[in-house]
């Protein structure tokens, strides 16, 4: 199937960054593997990466991380796989950032965080969840002075740096985007990895006292045909 719709529509681009669209779907009776390879095909033919996740639980069968500058692409990819007979259970719709925290970075560190090349190689476990600091009256995030913010984001971002090697996050900005704040994408080589870097950094205080977590979702990362093939 041609695609005509980003052909005649201007891109639509961050000024800096990508789009970054989580789709959660269902496999019913109208799912026809052959269109849905067909749709992942054609859209990374169109320079999208397209992450692949057997999902684990109720909340949905199949998840596609798609990545592009241009939210159009973005949008053909979803508007294909619905057409394939997919049943798209929830989404999620963000885009790369660096925060206003991350002044002084090594350039390759941006980069990795603004244009990130996904999968990561050995790290099949996967999660994925939204979050948003807290505005309540004893508890505002946004009350606080920006070195504070930063302390505590600084004291995060450290604990989260003694999971180097063995954890791959990407955090991507959703303010007046999506529901909520920010979505974080995790790739893990075990699944108590996942476990255990969400439990450990809970504990400081910038997530103790003034995070909201939403819904999770957690599977195995794996080549479509593959995956397509197990799940049927």
């Amino acid at each position: 199937m041609s695609d005509h719709s980003a052909d005649s529509a201007s891109p639509v681009e961050p000024s800096i960054g990508i789009g970054v669209l989580h789709l959660f779907a269902k496999l019913g009776p109208a799912a026809a593997p052959e269109a849905i390879t067909a749709a992942v095909r054609d859209a990374e033919a169109q320079g999208v990466q397209v992450v692949t996740v057997a999902v684990l639980g109720h909340k949905a069968d199949i998840a596609f991380m798609a990545l592009h500058a241009d939210l159009w692409r973005l949008r053909d990819l979803q508007t294909r796989l619905r057409q394939g007979g997919l049943d798209i259970a929830d989404s999620y719709v963000s885009l790369t950032e660096l925060s206003e925290y991350a002044a002084g970075l090594p350039q390759e560190t941006q980069q990795a965080r603004l244009y990130p090349q996904l999968p990561p190689e050995g790290k099949p476990a996967w999660c994925f969840y939204p979050m948003s600091k807290r505005r309540n009256p004893d508890q505002n995030w946004y009350e606080l002075s920006f070195e504070r913010r930063k302390d505590l984001m600084y004291e995060h971002g450290a604990t989260g740096r003694t999971f180097a090697g063995r954890v791959l996050q990407l955090i991507t900005g959703s303010t007046g985007i999506d529901d909520y704040e920010w979505g974080v994408t995790l790739f893990c080589e075990h699944p108590d990895d996942l476990k255990e870097v969400v439990y450990t950094m809970r504990y400081d205080e910038a997530s103790a006292r003034y995070a909201e977590f939403g819904p999770f979702y957690t599977g195995m990362v794996a080549p479509l045909g593959a995956l397509l093939s197990r799940l049927q």
